[in-house]
């Protein structure tokens, strides 16, 4: 794919970020600057930042699913 491509889908993303909410307007942005990122050939912010894995949740002792008719 070529730069002018992954700039038509930024830009593409960041008109459609316009008409949406706030929580999915923030994701479209994300996604514009991943896709810029790819047409400049620069590390996007999203691919800069650090993600934690989620904590396992632990089975709660008593809640009565474990063994229990």
């Amino acid at each position: 794919m070529d730069q002018d491509f992954y700039r038509q889908q930024a830009q593409r993303v960041r008109d459609l970020a316009e008409r949406a909410d706030p929580f999915t307007r923030k994701r479209l942005l994300d996604l514009a600057d991943s896709y810029e990122a790819k047409g400049v050939g620069s590390a996007s912010r999203a691919s800069r930042a650090v993600e934690r894995p989620l904590p396992i949740p632990r089975a709660v002792p008593g809640s009565g699913h474990c063994g229990q008719a």
